[in-house]
């Protein structure tokens, strides 16, 4: 349960709220978990048929004709395979900074040393993910699921943890 204590000289607001264990429990979720799961959402979504290199190459193919207009159309289909494929790792570089936060669950009044159970972690729950979206994109018409995106997938959010990892070793005091 939870309290509230009022001062009588401060036009009724709360001077002190105290919080069940279950409710701060409810708090760190939405904190640290909602993101990760509206971001899982997020590429769900686009594992659709909207999302298809059918539907996306009506938009990005003209655009790239348009600005290289003399580039055969063979290297317009390879650039528009190469750009889909950053866009996967960046989805899953982000997820996986999200899980990270997630695992680690920061306190900037507390700052702990890198843990790399917690990134391993976090590259686990990208993995399984990017496992599950590739095999809901085999049951979508006009998708397809690859083994190969799992494991771009996956490097995306290594890359990013990893970066993580490099800037907090460079901006750490030498002692």
């Amino acid at each position: 349960m939870w309290k509230m204590h009022f001062h009588a000289d401060s036009g009724c607001r709360p001077a002190q709220i105290r919080l069940s264990f279950r409710v701060q429990k409810v708090r760190l979720f939405l904190r640290y978990w909602l993101p990760v799961l509206l971001w899982a959402s997020v590429i769900c979504s686009f594992s659709s048929d909207q999302h298809s290199q059918e539907h996306t190459s009506r938009f990005f193919e003209p655009l790239i004709h348009w600005l290289f207009p003399h580039l055969p159309q063979d290297q317009v289909e390879a650039i528009h395979h190469v750009f889909r494929k950053c866009g996967h790792l960046s989805e899953f570089a982000i997820l996986a900074l999200l899980c990270w936060r997630a695992v680690r669950q920061p306190d900037r009044s507390q700052p702990r040393p890198w843990v790399w159970a917690e990134a391993g972690l976090a590259v686990a729950v990208v993995f399984m993910v990017a496992a599950s979206d590739e095999l809901h994109q085999t049951f979508v018409p006009g998708r397809t699921g690859q083994v190969s995106d799992v494991l771009i997938d996956t490097t995306g959010g290594a890359i990013a943890l990893l970066a993580v990892w490099l800037w907090g070793r460079k901006s750490r005091p030498r002692t």
